[in-house]
Protein backbone atom coordinates (compact mmCIF):
# COMPACT_ATOMS: atom_id res chain seq x y z
CA UNK A 1 0.00 0.00 0.00
CA UNK A 2 2.21 2.75 -1.45
CA UNK A 3 5.66 2.97 -2.13
CA UNK A 4 8.77 2.81 0.35
CA UNK A 5 12.41 4.19 0.41
CA UNK A 6 15.02 1.43 1.89
CA UNK A 7 16.17 3.55 4.69
CA UNK A 8 16.00 4.03 8.47
CA UNK A 9 12.91 4.75 9.47
CA UNK A 10 11.59 3.92 6.41
CA UNK A 11 11.84 0.15 6.32
CA UNK A 12 9.86 -2.41 7.50
CA UNK A 13 11.43 -5.50 8.71
CA UNK A 14 10.69 -8.66 7.72
CA UNK A 15 10.35 -9.81 11.53
CA UNK A 16 7.53 -6.90 12.00
CA UNK A 17 5.72 -9.39 9.43
CA UNK A 18 2.74 -11.65 10.96
CA UNK A 19 2.05 -15.07 10.43
CA UNK A 20 -0.99 -15.53 7.70
CA UNK A 21 -2.82 -17.56 11.16
CA UNK A 22 -2.30 -15.13 13.55
CA UNK A 23 -5.75 -14.00 13.56
CA UNK A 24 -7.20 -17.60 14.29
CA UNK A 25 -7.54 -20.07 17.01
CA UNK A 26 -8.59 -19.44 20.71
CA UNK A 27 -9.22 -15.49 21.73
CA UNK A 28 -6.41 -14.15 24.50
CA UNK A 29 -8.95 -13.05 26.31
CA UNK A 30 -12.87 -12.76 26.45
CA UNK A 31 -14.90 -9.97 28.15
CA UNK A 32 -17.59 -7.33 27.89
CA UNK A 33 -16.16 -4.73 27.47
CA UNK A 34 -12.59 -3.66 25.93
CA UNK A 35 -10.58 -0.50 26.33
CA UNK A 36 -7.45 -0.23 24.00
CA UNK A 37 -5.15 2.41 24.17
CA UNK A 38 -2.25 2.76 21.32
CA UNK A 39 0.40 5.88 21.02
CA UNK A 40 0.38 6.73 25.08
CA UNK A 41 4.12 7.66 23.80
CA UNK A 42 4.38 8.31 27.39
CA UNK A 43 2.30 11.16 28.83
CA UNK A 44 2.00 10.20 32.06
CA UNK A 45 -0.92 12.37 32.30
CA UNK A 46 -2.79 10.82 29.61
CA UNK A 47 -2.18 7.14 31.10
CA UNK A 48 -3.76 8.62 34.33
CA UNK A 49 -6.97 9.89 32.55
CA UNK A 50 -6.62 6.54 30.57
CA UNK A 51 -6.64 4.55 34.11
CA UNK A 52 -9.26 6.55 35.99
CA UNK A 53 -12.12 6.15 33.00
CA UNK A 54 -10.99 2.35 32.85
CA UNK A 55 -11.87 2.33 36.59
CA UNK A 56 -15.38 3.75 36.09
CA UNK A 57 -16.51 1.09 33.61
CA UNK A 58 -18.96 -1.37 35.32
CA UNK A 59 -18.77 -5.10 34.65
CA UNK A 60 -16.95 -7.27 33.35
CA UNK A 61 -13.74 -5.45 31.31
CA UNK A 62 -10.43 -5.39 30.42
CA UNK A 63 -7.67 -2.88 28.79
CA UNK A 64 -4.75 -3.33 26.21
CA UNK A 65 -1.83 -1.10 25.56
CA UNK A 66 -1.82 -1.55 21.44
CA UNK A 67 1.82 -0.50 21.49
CA UNK A 68 4.12 2.81 21.33
CA UNK A 69 2.77 3.57 25.15
CA UNK A 70 6.42 4.53 25.39
CA UNK A 71 8.29 7.32 23.18
CA UNK A 72 8.51 10.93 25.00
CA UNK A 73 9.31 9.47 28.24
CA UNK A 74 13.57 9.34 27.59
CA UNK A 75 14.74 9.84 30.89
CA UNK A 76 15.28 6.41 33.26
CA UNK A 77 12.50 7.63 35.93
CA UNK A 78 9.85 8.50 33.75
CA UNK A 79 10.49 5.22 31.53
CA UNK A 80 10.46 3.00 34.67
CA UNK A 81 6.76 4.93 35.40
CA UNK A 82 5.55 4.15 32.47
CA UNK A 83 6.63 0.59 31.92
CA UNK A 84 5.79 -0.81 34.98
CA UNK A 85 2.12 0.66 35.00
CA UNK A 86 1.75 -0.67 31.86
CA UNK A 87 2.64 -4.24 32.67
CA UNK A 88 -0.54 -4.63 34.84
CA UNK A 89 -2.39 -4.64 31.97
CA UNK A 90 -2.70 -6.57 28.45
CA UNK A 91 -0.32 -5.01 25.93
CA UNK A 92 1.14 -5.68 22.50
CA UNK A 93 4.38 -4.19 21.39
CA UNK A 94 4.73 -1.20 18.58
CA UNK A 95 7.45 -0.48 17.03
CA UNK A 96 8.39 1.77 19.77
CA UNK A 97 8.85 -1.11 22.19
CA UNK A 98 10.41 -3.53 19.58
CA UNK A 99 13.46 -1.41 18.58
CA UNK A 100 13.62 -0.44 22.50
CA UNK A 101 14.21 -4.08 23.10
CA UNK A 102 15.16 -5.73 19.90
CA UNK A 103 16.39 -3.02 17.38
CA UNK A 104 16.58 -4.41 13.93
CA UNK A 105 19.40 -3.48 11.44
CA UNK A 106 18.84 0.02 9.79
CA UNK A 107 14.89 -0.26 11.18
CA UNK A 108 15.90 3.28 12.90
CA UNK A 109 12.41 4.30 14.58
CA UNK A 110 10.97 1.35 12.98
CA UNK A 111 8.02 3.72 12.10
CA UNK A 112 8.45 1.93 7.98
CA UNK A 113 7.14 5.97 7.42
CA UNK A 114 5.73 6.26 3.79
CA UNK A 115 7.10 8.54 1.01
CA UNK A 116 4.62 11.47 2.00
CA UNK A 117 5.98 12.12 5.75
CA UNK A 118 9.25 14.05 4.97
CA UNK A 119 12.70 12.96 5.64
CA UNK A 120 13.50 15.87 8.58
CA UNK A 121 10.41 14.06 10.33
CA UNK A 122 12.15 10.36 9.98
CA UNK A 123 15.83 11.79 11.05
CA UNK A 124 13.73 13.40 14.34
CA UNK A 125 12.21 10.18 15.17
CA UNK A 126 15.19 7.83 14.23
CA UNK A 127 17.55 10.35 17.27
CA UNK A 128 14.07 10.31 19.63
CA UNK A 129 15.06 6.28 19.69
CA UNK A 130 17.93 6.59 20.15
CA UNK A 131 18.01 8.91 23.58
CA UNK A 132 14.84 6.98 24.29
CA UNK A 133 16.38 3.56 23.87
CA UNK A 134 19.44 4.72 26.15
CA UNK A 135 17.00 6.12 29.07
CA UNK A 136 15.34 2.36 28.82
CA UNK A 137 18.82 0.56 29.21
CA UNK A 138 19.52 2.71 32.60
CA UNK A 139 15.87 2.10 33.83
CA UNK A 140 16.72 -1.27 35.01
CA UNK A 141 13.54 -2.07 33.39
CA UNK A 142 13.11 -5.84 32.04
CA UNK A 143 13.63 -4.94 27.98
CA UNK A 144 13.32 -8.98 27.78
CA UNK A 145 9.82 -8.36 28.63
CA UNK A 146 8.92 -6.05 26.32
CA UNK A 147 11.09 -7.94 23.12
CA UNK A 148 8.70 -10.76 24.08
CA UNK A 149 5.18 -8.60 24.10
CA UNK A 150 2.54 -10.19 21.37
CA UNK A 151 2.07 -8.40 17.95
CA UNK A 152 -1.29 -9.32 17.83
CA UNK A 153 -4.10 -10.20 19.74
CA UNK A 154 -7.51 -11.51 19.63
CA UNK A 155 -10.40 -10.45 22.21
CA UNK A 156 -13.89 -11.80 22.47
CA UNK A 157 -16.45 -9.06 23.11
CA UNK A 158 -19.90 -10.58 23.66
CA UNK A 159 -19.12 -13.89 21.10
CA UNK A 160 -17.61 -11.34 18.90
CA UNK A 161 -13.58 -11.67 17.55
CA UNK A 162 -11.75 -8.60 17.44
CA UNK A 163 -8.56 -7.98 15.82
CA UNK A 164 -5.86 -5.84 17.76
CA UNK A 165 -3.02 -4.68 16.33
CA UNK A 166 -0.35 -2.02 16.33
CA UNK A 167 0.10 -1.49 12.54
CA UNK A 168 -2.73 -3.15 9.89
CA UNK A 169 -3.57 -6.68 9.05
CA UNK A 170 -0.09 -7.79 8.00
CA UNK A 171 2.63 -5.59 9.60
CA UNK A 172 3.54 -4.36 12.76
CA UNK A 173 4.17 -1.11 10.95
CA UNK A 174 1.83 -1.29 8.38
CA UNK A 175 -0.12 1.68 7.18
CA UNK A 176 -2.81 0.45 5.36
CA UNK A 177 -5.11 1.29 8.60
CA UNK A 178 -3.98 4.89 8.08
CA UNK A 179 -7.00 8.10 7.02
CA UNK A 180 -4.73 8.80 3.94
CA UNK A 181 -4.91 5.04 2.37
CA UNK A 182 -8.62 4.36 3.64
CA UNK A 183 -9.29 7.59 1.79
CA UNK A 184 -9.09 5.66 -1.38
CA UNK A 185 -11.28 3.46 -3.00
CA UNK A 186 -8.12 0.89 -3.25
CA UNK A 187 -7.11 1.16 0.52
CA UNK A 188 -10.91 0.38 1.42
CA UNK A 189 -11.11 -2.56 -1.02
CA UNK A 190 -7.84 -3.84 0.36
CA UNK A 191 -9.41 -3.22 4.10
CA UNK A 192 -12.62 -5.71 2.93
CA UNK A 193 -10.23 -8.18 1.68
CA UNK A 194 -8.13 -8.64 5.03
CA UNK A 195 -11.86 -8.80 6.88
CA UNK A 196 -12.84 -11.48 4.57
CA UNK A 197 -9.24 -13.14 4.88
CA UNK A 198 -9.40 -13.10 8.97
CA UNK A 199 -13.09 -13.18 9.71
CA UNK A 200 -13.23 -10.86 12.85
CA UNK A 201 -15.87 -8.40 13.45
CA UNK A 202 -13.74 -5.19 14.30
CA UNK A 203 -9.78 -4.48 13.88
CA UNK A 204 -8.86 -1.76 16.32
CA UNK A 205 -5.23 -0.37 15.48
CA UNK A 206 -3.14 2.81 16.47
CA UNK A 207 -0.37 3.03 14.83
CA UNK A 208 -0.76 6.07 12.10
CA UNK A 209 -1.69 8.13 14.73
CA UNK A 210 -4.53 9.75 13.45
CA UNK A 211 -8.06 8.53 14.14
CA UNK A 212 -10.32 6.41 11.80
CA UNK A 213 -13.29 4.95 12.45
CA UNK A 214 -14.52 2.93 9.06
CA UNK A 215 -17.73 0.94 8.98
CA UNK A 216 -17.50 -1.95 6.28
CA UNK A 217 -20.03 -4.00 4.81
CA UNK A 218 -21.10 -7.21 6.93
CA UNK A 219 -21.60 -5.56 10.57
CA UNK A 220 -17.78 -4.81 10.48
CA UNK A 221 -15.48 -1.66 11.55
CA UNK A 222 -12.02 -0.52 11.33
CA UNK A 223 -11.09 1.83 14.43
CA UNK A 224 -8.11 3.39 14.84
CA UNK A 225 -7.98 5.44 17.97
CA UNK A 226 -5.32 8.27 16.78
CA UNK A 227 -3.19 8.48 19.64
CA UNK A 228 -3.73 7.99 23.72
CA UNK A 229 -1.27 10.18 24.93
CA UNK A 230 -1.70 13.50 21.75
CA UNK A 231 -4.42 15.76 20.57
CA UNK A 232 -5.99 14.33 17.67
CA UNK A 233 -7.70 17.11 16.70
CA UNK A 234 -6.93 20.53 16.13
CA UNK A 235 -7.09 23.19 18.85
CA UNK A 236 -8.44 19.47 21.17
CA UNK A 237 -6.09 18.83 23.60
CA UNK A 238 -6.76 15.29 24.63
CA UNK A 239 -6.43 12.05 23.43
CA UNK A 240 -8.28 9.26 22.40
CA UNK A 241 -9.07 5.32 23.66
CA UNK A 242 -11.28 3.10 21.66
CA UNK A 243 -14.31 1.26 23.93
CA UNK A 244 -15.83 -2.07 22.24
CA UNK A 245 -18.49 -3.27 24.20
CA UNK A 246 -21.92 -5.01 24.73
CA UNK A 247 -23.51 -2.08 26.64
CA UNK A 248 -23.39 1.89 25.17
CA UNK A 249 -21.73 4.43 26.29
CA UNK A 250 -22.81 7.92 27.18
CA UNK A 251 -20.70 10.96 26.56
CA UNK A 252 -18.37 9.15 23.67
CA UNK A 253 -16.93 11.50 21.15
CA UNK A 254 -18.17 9.34 18.02
CA UNK A 255 -18.95 5.93 17.51
CA UNK A 256 -20.79 3.01 15.47
CA UNK A 257 -22.49 -0.05 16.03
CA UNK A 258 -21.55 -3.36 14.67
CA UNK A 259 -23.74 -6.07 15.19
CA UNK A 260 -24.44 -6.19 19.51
CA UNK A 261 -21.19 -4.54 19.83
CA UNK A 262 -20.72 -0.63 20.56
CA UNK A 263 -17.12 0.70 18.76
CA UNK A 264 -17.02 3.99 20.39
CA UNK A 265 -13.82 6.82 20.83
CA UNK A 266 -13.39 7.77 24.44
CA UNK A 267 -12.22 11.50 24.97
CA UNK A 268 -9.22 11.11 27.44
CA UNK A 269 -9.04 14.50 29.12
CA UNK A 270 -5.64 14.52 30.57
CA UNK A 271 -3.95 17.79 32.36
CA UNK A 272 -2.78 19.25 29.21
CA UNK A 273 -0.87 22.20 30.93
CA UNK A 274 0.76 19.93 33.23
CA UNK A 275 2.33 17.70 30.02
CA UNK A 276 3.14 20.59 28.03
CA UNK A 277 5.47 21.69 30.81
CA UNK A 278 6.71 17.85 31.61
CA UNK A 279 7.28 17.54 27.68
CA UNK A 280 9.68 20.74 27.64
CA UNK A 281 11.23 19.50 30.64
CA UNK A 282 12.08 16.47 28.31
CA UNK A 283 12.22 17.90 25.24
CA UNK A 284 13.41 21.30 24.89
CA UNK A 285 13.10 23.79 22.02
CA UNK A 286 15.69 22.49 19.49
CA UNK A 287 15.37 19.07 20.36
CA UNK A 288 14.26 16.80 17.90
CA UNK A 289 10.98 15.65 19.94
CA UNK A 290 9.99 19.46 20.04
CA UNK A 291 10.52 20.00 16.56
CA UNK A 292 8.49 16.98 15.47
CA UNK A 293 5.61 16.90 18.19
CA UNK A 294 5.68 20.13 19.97
CA UNK A 295 2.83 22.06 17.39
CA UNK A 296 0.56 19.27 17.53
CA UNK A 297 0.71 19.18 21.23
CA UNK A 298 -0.26 22.43 21.37
CA UNK A 299 -2.31 23.08 19.01
CA UNK A 300 -3.43 19.66 17.60
CA UNK A 301 -2.77 18.33 14.09
CA UNK A 302 -4.37 19.70 11.15
CA UNK A 303 -7.10 17.81 10.93
CA UNK A 304 -10.58 18.91 12.47
CA UNK A 305 -13.20 16.38 14.02
CA UNK A 306 -16.41 16.43 11.73
CA UNK A 307 -19.20 18.57 13.36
Amino acid sequence: MGAMRESPGRTCPVSYRYPVDSFAGPAALATDTLWIAGGLYGNRYALAALLEAFETEPGDKALIFNGDFHWFDAEPGEFELIDQAVAGFHALRGNVETEIAAPGEGAGCGCAYPDWVGDQTVGHSNRIMERLRSAALASGRDLGRLAALPMTAVAEVGGERIGIVHGDAESLAGWSFSQEILSTPGGVAHAEREFARTGVRVFASSHTCLPVLLRLPGERALVNNGAAGMPNFRGERYGIATRISVRPYRGALYGTRCAALYVDAIALRYDAAAWERRFLELWPAGSDAHRSYYERIVSGPVFERAA
